[in-house]
């Protein structure tokens, strides 16, 4: 019996424990974790919501004075190549305005229905300098006479490139590509949309840095630390710094030039910082109303048709990334691949009306007024259609565009540091719908994020003042497409992103991409919302196709 007792004695079970807590994540102790959000809260006024008619009207002169920037770059940089004078310019400015009006009214109402302005893109001169050059050997009787041929035959080939975007657009491919897309994929994409533009940014502040430096410091100050200050300062400097900084520093300008601080300088320091020195107020005229082939017939040539057609590719490239910009900037939800379709489809018949109407490149999703709608926080729909009326106004009435037209660019430089910046960011903030610690989804964004910025940084920096870029084979119209589409970076991140992230273990990391919160918003009726963003306006839905939807 001792023995038993001893027996069951030392098999007693041991007495209970207090249970130990549970483990607590990692960091909760030091601070709060922020769950994902579909949309952004801290916007003051989303896609349908509207600011009185007085502060929408300001807001949208801003929009067209942002994107007035980019017009005045593009000409510059082409029009006296393409033996053009003043005159000439602010002709090709008032185009470019025109046609940017025009589209961007049919985006907002037709396409992805997003507050996005449509504007001229860099992503065509590199295939307009091969036109340029191919036609360099011509004889002219004038350097007019040059100027209007070559712009009749960029004419041509944005006429017959277009039908590339319609196809890819109305023919559901493109839609279909973005089907392949995860956050792991839109997060480089949209981050290089703004960062591969580096060039535009600090580099030409620089160009004049007595002007462009106070601009950009005092936009920060301001816009940022000022309306701090007050209540009353803060809402009128969150909306308004920008026109109120780009008024002050022009005058700084106007003051340097009067005074005579660049009367004895380089001819390129007097372009980037005189207000004076385009002759564009003097050159403009009173009145002009843009006209379909008002630079005579279009040209058509094969060779320089296929350049611009990998240009065309690109500004797809490129608007699909500031869709997904604007989207979260908006307050919407991420754009269906139908509607990216048709918006790119769209944009495609925008070219055409482009070439038409004379514009020496296509147009594409703006990224700076992608920016202006973060750094405002207004993401009306309403603002950005009624910018088009002032695209349109200032394009019809010469004189008044081409006062607006002579702010030194510096100025606009130094405003780009920032809207382009406040893109990348909105890029970043894609990846809380993956997984951020897999060391998977870091390899996929690393390699996207820096070839997409680093194989364009090569092309660019082996392209001569002619065009021709590094890959120089005895085929031309073949060089200008791989020189044009390897020297935008939101192509080449897509292309790297695309491919590693639906190659690289992509059904073993399907949660872990964040693919199964993609997939609703990529369909038509995925979720509730995409019908309340993204549907035509006044029923038009009960008359168009489906597959035109």
């Amino acid at each position: 019996m001792g023995e038993t007792h001893n027996h069951e004695h030392n098999h007693q079970p041991p007495p209970q424990q207090a249970a130990a807590p549970p483990a607590m994540p990692l960091g909760s102790a030091r601070g709060p974790m922020f769950p994902p959000a579909e949309q952004l809260l801290q916007l003051h006024y989303c896609i349908h919501s509207n600011p009185s008619w007085p502060q929408t009207v300001l807001l949208a002169f801003q929009h067209y004075i942002v994107m007035l920037g980019t017009t005045v770059m593009i000409a510059t940089v082409l029009v006296p190549q393409m033996g053009g004078g003043p005159g000439d310019k602010a002709r090709v400015i008032q185009s470019l305005l025109f046609t940017s009006g025009v589209n961007t009214l049919l985006q907002t109402l037709f396409g992805t229905r997003l507050p996005t302005v449509m504007g001229p893109s860099f992503a065509y001169i590199i295939s307009a300098l091969s036109v340029i050059n191919d036609l360099s050997d011509s004889t002219f009787r004038s350097e007019h006479e040059r100027f209007e041929h070559t712009m009749r035959a960029i004419q041509g080939s944005l006429i017959v490139s277009s039908i590339i975007n319609i196809i890819l657009g109305y023919g559901q491919v493109w839609g279909k590509l973005t089907r392949f897309f995860s956050p792991v994929v839109i997060t480089p994409l949209v981050c290089v949309v703004g960062l591969g533009l580096f060039g535009r940014g600090f580099p030409q502040v620089g160009d004049c840095i007595e002007i462009g430096l106070p601009m950009l410091i005092l936009l920060v100050i301001s816009q940022q630390y000022m309306q701090r200050v007050h209540p009353v300062a803060q809402s009128i400097l969150e909306r308004f710094a920008l026109l109120l900084c780009i008024g002050l520093i022009w005058a700084f300008a106007a003051i340097l030039t009067v005074a005579g601080a660049y009367n004895h300088v380089t001819e390129q320091t007097k372009m980037s910082c005189r207000i004076d020195h385009s002759f564009l107020l003097s050159s403009a005229p009173w009145v002009k109303v843009p006209y379909p082939f008002q630079w005579g017939t279009p040209i058509f040539r094969a060779s320089h048709v296929f350049g611009i057609m990998g240009a065309s590719l690109v500004s797809s490239a490129e608007s699909t990334a500031s869709f997904y910009a604007a989207s979260r900037l908006a307050g919407a939800t991420p754009p269906p691949a139908h509607v990216v379709s048709r918006s790119i489809g769209l944009q495609g018949i925008g070219q055409l009306f482009d070439g038409f109407f004379g514009a020496v490149v296509g147009t594409t999703a703006s990224v700076e007024n992608v920016g202006l709608l973060g750094l405002t926080r207004v993401g009306s729909r309403r603002v950005v259609q009624i910018s088009t009326a002032f695209m349109i106004f200032f394009s019809i009435f010469g004189k008044f565009g081409a006062f607006f037209a002579q702010i030194p660019l510096p100025i606009f430089a130094a405003i780009y540091c920032i809207l382009y910046g406040i893109v990348a960011a909105i890029g970043i903030s894609f990846i809380q719908f993956a997984n951020k610690n897999s060391m998977r989804n870091i390899y996929v964004l690393g390699i996207s994020l820096f070839l997409g910025i680093s194989i364009p940084q090569y092309f660019v920096m082996n392209t001569d003042i002619t065009g021709h870029g590094p890959v120089r084979t005895p085929a031309g119209w073949f060089n200008d497409i791989l020189n044009t589409l390897f020297s935008s970076p939101p192509t080449v991140a897509m292309i790297v992103g695309t491919v590693v992230d639906n190659t690289l273990e992509a059904r073993q990391s399907f949660d872990d991409r964040g693919v199964p919160w993609l997939v609703p918003f990529q369909r038509r009726k995925g979720d509730s919302r995409n019908e309340e963003f993204y549907s035509y306006p006044l029923r038009i839905n009960e008359y168009i196709p489906s597959r035109f939807l």
